[in-house]
């Protein structure tokens, strides 16, 4: 049976990207491209020895260096790629927004400059999917934000419809009181003021997408516009990750 949650001791948002139907007719295939909550995370033979059995060997970290250097990276195991891709420029403290601000709102404003600023990094990542010979997972800290982006940018890319796209981000929100803990462990005295904090609803995806398609014509014009994708290299990809 397929599965799209996969369970770590470490990681609370770890899935597959694969069972949605697609262009043409297809649908993306199970076991290819998994996107997950900070690998960093990953300790425990358990956790290393269930990364190995996925059979992943790329992992693209979605995070500033410096959240690497505080945090730690995926531990380095033979035959597994690793690439830093930083596709966010400005970063910000999602513990810190002023609760007054519509959250959706606020928090689709800062995807929208991970898509403008990130173009380079965004267009890597695609890349390094696409030439991938093998499962490949992509993350950030959380699993959520950056991630999100780049998941609804891939399905996008593959012909995914929106309100599949929509409801693979809102699976985020299963590990929200996760973060949440998470947060409280590690600022301990601290007051989290935003009480949207690791929340990801439909609404904030919906926005991103409404708004690259007003500045781009499309979504779709957006990736082939400012990211620069041929045909080819969509094809590529549908070719890799569809069925059929």
């Amino acid at each position: 049976m397929t599965t799209r949650h996969h369970t770590f001791e470490a990681l609370h948002n770890f899935r597959d990207l694969g069972g949605y139907p697609a262009a043409g007719g297809r649908s993306v295939r199970w076991g290819l491209v998994y996107r997950s909550d900070s690998l960093g995370k990953l300790t425990s033979p358990a956790d290393l020895d269930k990364l190995r059995s996925l059979g992943i060997r790329t992992v693209i970290d979605l995070r500033y260096p410096w959240e690497i250097a505080a945090k730690g990276r995926v531990p380095e195991v033979d035959g597994l790629e690793y690439h830093n891709l930083s596709i966010e420029h400005r970063p910000y403290d999602q513990a810190e927004i002023d609760p007054e601000l519509d959250p959706w709102r606020y928090l689709a404003d800062r995807f929208a400059e991970v898509a403008e600023d990130g173009v380079k990094e965004i267009r890597q990542v695609l890349d390094v999917i696409a030439a991938a010979e093998a499962p490949v997972v992509f993350h950030c800290a959380s699993g959520k934000d950056r991630t999100g982006l780049i998941a609804a940018l891939l399905h996008t890319l593959l012909g995914v419809a929106e309100d599949d796209i929509a409801a693979d981000f809102a699976l985020t929100e299963l590990a929200t009181p996760h973060f949440v803990a998470e947060w409280h462990a590690a600022h301990p005295g601290r007051t989290l003021r935003w009480p949207a904090y690791g929340r990801a609803p439909e609404a904030v995806i919906r926005l991103t997408l409404a708004d690259l398609a007003a500045r781009h014509g499309s979504v779709e014009g957006y990736l082939t516009g400012a990211l620069g994708l041929d045909r080819d290299r969509i094809d590529s990809l549908r070719a890799r990750l569809l069925t059929g």
